[in-house]
């Protein structure tokens, strides 16, 4: 009895450690406000002094302390009283998929993968490509590419949807502005190890097939049966996978990218169920609606569902500027998930 007793002790322990661990931020944030209260109103009773000089250093004082005390109220208390993010350990698994503009689409999405290669880079995350597939031309058909780092399927998880650029193909003589669109799609990366994808399927529901993997034609055709094509059957996705050297690799890989791909509907299913009564988090963003527009001709990006437009479209493409969307829906997402915590209808 006393053993039972002190089990349940320690992790009484642990738990109270990790509820204060949890409260810290949150601590930090409101003796950060109430110093800056304290300090405004000091500041404030300056405001009236006999000296100008004094009064103007005042002024300057007051306003960057109350911009402090808007940004407190208005983005770091909504972030820490949120519910910590489940996914906010994972990795990302991205995919593009040319569209609507032929060679021009291609292209574009060659952009597009540079474009979150460079996003990787910049925020410490290791990007290794999976599989893909290149056009003639240089363009890109279709590519998968893991993001490796924590918070990486957070920051990208909204860039799901489809990407449409408006600008002025090369081979275009006489300049008109053509446009075409490139699909994205953003899953959680489930690694082998991974506890996130524990019973997402039985194996005894996927079909297993083998075959060659396609060459390019005479000595360079694949001979041995390398490819592997996972069906699962319960719900239909298929997955296929030939870029690895050897069957065992494609496996894995495919193996990988099916309990991606069934992650990501669990979480859409249960973040519907949650949201059954209210709005999506971000308007129009189902993947399968336009969310964002590229127009080179006039150097502008704009994200249809928060309806924010930035005339940086080459620092977008740098991965620097998309750093702006990326916050702003952040922000969003953080606002609507309040209103609805304050929602008691």
């Amino acid at each position: 009895m006393s053993l039972i007793s002190e089990d349940m002790s320690d992790k009484d322990d642990v738990s109270r450690l990790k509820q204060v661990k949890e409260s810290e931020p949150l601590q930090e944030a409101w003796d950060q406000w109430k110093e800056t209260r304290k300090l405004l109103d000091e500041t404030n009773a300056l405001l009236s002094d006999p000296d100008p000089s004094m009064r103007a250093m005042a002024s300057e004082e007051s306003t960057a302390l109350n911009s402090t005390l808007q940004t407190l109220v208005e983005s770091t208390f909504p972030s820490l009283l949120l519910p910590p993010s489940p996914t906010a350990q994972l990795s990302a698994l991205l995919e593009l998929k040319s569209g609507v503009g032929g060679s021009e689409s291609s292209l574009f999405a060659g952009d597009l993968l540079r474009m979150y290669q460079r996003l990787a880079v910049q925020r410490g995350w290791k990007a290794e490509i999976a599989a893909k597939n290149d056009t003639d031309d240089g363009g890109v058909k279709d590519v998968i590419m893991e993001i490796k780092g924590v918070g990486a399927y957070d920051a990208l998880r909204w860039e799901s949807g489809v990407h449409r650029v408006q600008r002025v193909p090369a081979t275009e003589s006489k300049g008109r502005v053509h446009t075409s669109a490139v699909a994205v799609l953003v899953l959680p990366l489930v690694e082998e190890n991974d506890t996130h994808g524990e019973d997402l399927f039985k194996m005894e529901d996927v079909k297993i097939e083998v075959m060659r993997a396609r060459g390019a034609g005479g000595q360079h055709v694949n001979r041995t049966e390398s490819a592997v094509r996972l069906t699962h059957i319960p719900s239909g996705i298929t997955v296929s996978m030939q870029d690895e050297r050897s069957q065992h690799q494609n496996r894995r890989r495919a193996f990988q990218v099916l309990r991606s791909r069934l992650l990501d509907q669990k979480i859409h299913r249960e973040m519907a169920e949650r949201r059954a009564t209210r709005r999506n988090l971000v308007s129009g963003s189902d993947r399968s609606d336009k969310i964002r527009t590229y127009n080179f001709p006039q150097e502008r990006v704009t994200d249809h569902r928060i309806g924010l437009t930035l005339t940086n479209l080459s620092s977008v493409l740098e991965g620097e500027g998309l750093e702006d969307f990326i916050d702003a829906i952040q922000k969003h997402q953080n606002e609507t998930a309040m209103e609805e915590m304050m929602d008691i209808d």
